[in-house]
């Protein structure tokens, strides 16, 4: 017994002398951070007497997560890390001034998720109700950026932003992935065993289309404006479900009944983040461009063999019905490189001088989150 106890007083004393040591680590994490935010500070005085309004470097953001990623030696991952110093960043940055960002509302959307993951939880997010308002919102710029949603790895591109773009002069500033999952929620008020109706976006009712043959094949499958409006619309029925993720959940009180529902658990949607200004050069980046090819045989070949023969990387091609003419065509190209970089701009001018029409939509740091 007295073993026991004295080996419980050892324990006792070693847990203190840690909880100590964790005691010194915070304060000086502490210590640290706010000499960041100071120095944040100065950073805004100067760009102000310089007459420097552009508060957020996407490329210096970029530059600094990589850095974080590549000297992190754990335990904690190298995504972990960066999120940590994602919102470190995100509330120094509110210091000089805070972002106002637009996204595909309503609130509890899988964009304004993604809009908190690439801006930190310091910005200030704006729900807009539909795509094409997002991108009014930053060129009357109501707001400095605005995310919308571009492509899901099971169902495509979102054809809507693609032609938005097409109207607009805004530039791409960067990037989000986002791995989604979706859960079956129900309200306080649902009969679990009498759910006859499922609300969702209709590209989420897609992405679980398996699961629910299997679990709920008599259900009927309402597709709503968005997961969120799924979810609110929920908490009013006794007989309904919605499919929605974490945020929807958590802001509108609801059970998760069934999780991570989605048919490929790979699932992953990515995210352009639209602004008035160009991005420099961040070291690993991609450009978007938007071509319209001169209607004739051979057409697409000539667009891509400059590319090809450079050995640059294609990452998509997507083309979209042109709005000058039937039976015409507008190509979407993304490609790893900057504009600034001399083979980039030379392979550009060449491809420039084979269409009718070419228009770079941005090069922006490549996703790091």
């Amino acid at each position: 017994m007295s073993k026991d106890i004295s080996k419980s007083t050892q324990d006792n004393k070693g847990l203190g002398q840690l909880r100590e040591q964790i005691d010194a680590i915070d304060n000086k994490i502490l210590k640290l951070i706010s000499e960041r935010a100071s120095c944040a500070q100065k950073v805004a005085e100067v760009k102000q007497a310089e007459g420097d309004t552009v508060y957020f470097r996407p490329e210096r953001e970029a530059q600094v997560l990589r850095n974080i990623m590549q000297k992190n030696q754990g335990p904690l991952n190298n995504e972990e890390m960066a999120r940590l110093f994602r919102e470190i960043m995100s509330a120094c940055l509110a210091l000089e001034q805070p972002i106002k960002v637009a996204f595909l509302g309503p609130e509890g959307t899988f964009t304004q998720e993604a809009a908190l993951k690439h801006f930190g939880h310091s910005a200030v997010t704006v729900s807009m109700s539909a795509i094409d308002e997002v991108f009014r919102e930053v060129d009357a710029g109501a707001v400095n950026y605005g995310v919308v949603p571009v492509e899901n790895s099971t169902e495509g591109v979102i054809n809507h932003t693609l032609d938005t773009f097409l109207d607009s002069t805004l530039n791409i500033c960067g990037e989000v992935e986002l791995r989604i999952h979706h859960h079956l929620l129900i309200g306080s008020r649902t009969d679990k065993s009498q759910i006859t109706r499922i609300y969702s976006h209709a590209q989420s009712l897609a992405q679980c289309r398996k699961w629910l043959d299997a679990h709920y094949p008599k259900a009927e499958r309402v597709a709503v404006s968005s997961n969120a409006e799924a979810a609110k619309r929920i908490k009013s029925e006794w007989n309904a479900a919605a499919i929605a993720g974490d945020m929807a959940s958590e802001l509108y009180g609801l059970e998760k009944l069934y999780e991570k529902i989605e048919d490929r658990p790979d699932n992953s949607t990515r995210f352009l983040i639209i602004g008035r200004e160009k991005v420099a050069a961040s070291g690993d980046d991609k450009t978007s461009i938007i071509v319209a090819a001169r209607n004739e045989p051979g057409a697409l070949h000539s667009l891509l063999a400059p590319f090809h023969r450079e050995g640059m990387d294609l990452t998509r091609v997507e083309t979209r019905p042109s709005r000058t003419g039937k039976w015409t065509y507008v190509f979407f190209v993304d490609f790893e490189g900057h504009r600034d970089d001399p083979k980039v701009a030379a392979v550009l001018s060449e491809v420039s001088q084979l269409v009718a029409e070419l228009r770079v939509l941005g090069s922006y740091p490549k996703a790091v989150l």
